[in-house]
């Protein structure tokens, strides 16, 4: 039909984010902070309650780059995303500084969803 929207199919979600992703939260965490506090900030995002930010936004403010879809863990994603699989949610840490956003877990998925819509909501839980 003429002039008719078209839609693209939505990226199923998860309602919270899965279990192992707050163990790989809290290994590159470690990285960064020591493993005290990685432990309270993974902690925190636990309990941290749902919201949504646009893929293009967490970019930014990540300030890290887009992997391409030949990433191997970025090609799994797009075939969970493509035959219908729910994704887990994004665990997000603002950092002290302002402008400052480290992806504790999900940089992949972040990636996959980019890479069909930039403007798509993402899931996150954040502290």
């Amino acid at each position: 039909m003429a002039g008719a929207a078209v839609t693209k199919d939505p990226v199923r979600w998860l309602d919270e984010p899965e279990e192992h992703n707050y163990p790989a939260a809290l290994s590159y965490l470690s990285l960064v902070y020591d493993r005290k506090q990685a432990k309270q900030i993974v902690g925190s995002l636990r309990r941290a309650r749902p919201t949504e930010f646009k893929a293009k936004d967490i970019f930014r403010a990540s300030r890290l780059s887009l992997l391409g879809v030949s990433n191997t863990h970025v090609e799994k994603d797009q075939r969970k995303i493509a035959v219908g699989t729910p994704l887990s949610p994004l665990l997000l840490v603002r950092g002290p500084a302002p402008g400052e956003l480290t992806i504790a877990d999900g940089y992949h998925r972040l990636c996959a969803v980019y890479a069909l819509d930039e403007d798509a909501l993402i899931p996150c839980r954040i502290v």
